[in-house]
């Protein structure tokens, strides 16, 4: 098969159009879409859903909510996760009564701040005597809830019966849920999953609220450059909802209350708004049977999902912002592109592997040429609503980001001016070609394939972007290059050692900083 592969690039003529993945799309009763790829190759299932719902839908003060779901959705049903449901069921009314009053004293703690009175609501000192007894008394409601509380049980129901890889994912547009089975464990797959959508019990919700908000310190908070890239991803977008993190604002997070929770749910977890997708050793027709037996139980939502209408503002002046961290100084810089499924994406995605990795041309200019960079990058992102390109470079000693943001730029210069070589376009269509063939190697594969392309918007795209890919032209390339690629259109970032020489010196004029309105 490698040596197949390898002359098959080789001659430029790789059988694309032979390597359709068979998807049958098909509906539940209750509007839930279902995609099946039968493969015999392994007797297993991959088997996922996929939830449109992500950062993206939230508004402010329920940032991080679609986040906190998919923790919530390991919590378990009435039958799993507990030894005594009905006790469950009191305890968490009882916690919802005790977080009711604590929410009162919360606003009295925002008022506080806002007249100036304390500095931080988020301080445990800033908190008021009444909240704090309040506190203690929750503490004890969830040690009564522990007592009767199975933890992991829906993983260990899972590996018990010969399941692997269980884990979810949230991002801007999406959240989505998988796992590995044997084969003849489908139907326990699909009970499993039909009953943390039709009867999820959301035990702990404050404490896993909690445990978001730490996850958000560990990764955000406490590394070298995630609360500047928080900073610099809402300054890059001025009106879309992708100016939020997708882990939320730190004073959301802790705010958000079940009852927020159970109206988003009913919303964005509508079996209309949902997608099964499955992967493996199984007989399609049989299988469908099975998912209306199971997933058809649940009720089609009252309401569909809306979609996001907030579009992003054309930018019309270049952003910068520059940043002293515990890193070595470089250089980041993002423009305006395209949403996911635009006819220019494809040729945005050729552009950034002609660009990136060891044989591109950041690399071999930035780094075997001029020696101004250790480290270059080049990507596009194409999300559901809109897009970005990303390229920057960590400088080399004796060198600075600057030297190296201005590189970058002289390679793109190049790219405006003369089309990208017949010889240079062919060997990256090759390398997408031959990605491609490699994703097909086995079920989980080509189940993350299609929930990604469903959540972005259109899972035929598993099949369609391929041959989209190999069509690009290097006029196109040239093209959108000099369409997407100016001075207007895209933000900067410059990051210097802290404790060494400011990048935001009188070296760095004050008029190209980004103006108070067009950042968060």
């Amino acid at each position: 098969m490698r040596r197949l592969l390898s002359a098959l690039l080789i001659a430029g003529t790789l059988p694309l159009f032979a390597q359709r993945v068979p998807v049958q799309e098909k509906y539940l009763s209750n509007g839930m879409r279902l995609l099946l790829v039968q493969r015999k190759d392994e007797p297993t299932v991959s088997g996922g859903w996929v939830a449109h719902v992500g950062a993206s839908n939230e508004r402010p003060g329920i940032t991080g909510i679609a986040h906190l779901f998919e923790h919530m959705m390991f919590k378990g049903t009435p039958t799993i996760g507990t030894k005594d449901y009905d006790k469950d069921v009191k305890i968490i009314a009882e916690q919802e009564r005790v977080r009711g009053e604590m929410r009162q004293e919360e606003k009295k703690m925002r008022a506080a701040f806002r007249k100036g009175e304390i500095d931080d609501m988020l301080k445990p000192e800033n908190t008021t005597a009444r909240w704090r007894e309040l506190e203690k008394e929750f503490a004890e409601l969830v040690k009564q809830q522990r007592e009767v509380q199975v933890k992991n049980e829906f993983d260990k129901v899972y590996t018990g019966n010969g399941g692997s890889g269980m884990n979810a994912f949230t991002s801007e547009d999406m959240t989505a849920y998988f796992i590995t089975v044997p084969a003849n464990k489908l139907e326990l797959w699909m009970w499993m999953e039909s009953e943390r959508l039709l009867h999820p019990v959301f035990r702990e919700f404050y404490a896993e609220r909690d445990v978001v908000f730490e996850e958000r310190r560990m990764r955000t908070d406490s590394t070298p450059l995630g609360k500047f890239a928080e900073e610099f991803e809402a300054m890059f977008w001025t009106s879309t909802p992708y100016h939020w993190p997708v882990v939320g604002w730190p004073s959301d997070i802790p705010s958000i209350s079940k009852a927020q929770a159970d109206e988003f749910y009913s919303l964005y977890y509508a079996p209309q708004n949902l997608t099964a997708i499955l992967v493996g050793d199984f007989e399609p027709e049989e299988a469908t049977k099975v998912a209306e037996k199971y997933f058809g139980r649940i009720p089609r939502g009252k309401k569909d999902a809306p979609d996001v209408v907030t579009l992003e503002m054309k930018q019309e002046a270049e952003k910068r912002m520059y940043a002293e961290a515990e890193t070595n100084p470089q250089v980041d810089i993002v423009w305006h592109t395209v949403p996911f499924g635009h006819k220019d994406s494809y040729a945005l995605h050729v552009l950034g592997q002609i660009l990136s990795t060891r044989t591109g041309r950041l690399y071999k200019g930035l780094i075997m040429g001029k020696q101004l960079a250790t480290e270059t990058w080049a990507q596009t992102d194409h999300r559901k609503w809109a897009g970005l390109f990303n390229a920057g470079g960590e400088a080399k000693d004796g060198h600075t980001p600057e030297e190296v943001e201005q590189a970058i730029y002289t390679e793109l210069d190049k790219m405006k001016k003369d089309e990208v070589p017949a010889e240079e376009l062919q060997k990256v269509k090759n390398n997408f070609a031959a990605g491609e063939y490699r994703k097909l190697s086995s079920n989980f594969p080509i189940l993350h394939q299609l929930i990604q392309n469903d959540g972005d918007g259109d899972w035929s795209e598993i099949n369609d972007a391929a041959p989209k890919i190999q069509a690009v032209t290097a006029a196109d390339v040239k093209r959108i290059v000099n369409q997407y690629f100016t001075k207007e259109n895209r933000a900067v970032a410059v990051y210097t050692r802290k404790g060494g020489k400011a990048a935001a010196d009188k070296n760095a004029a004050p008029a190209k900083t980004a103006p108070k309105s067009s950042t968060k």
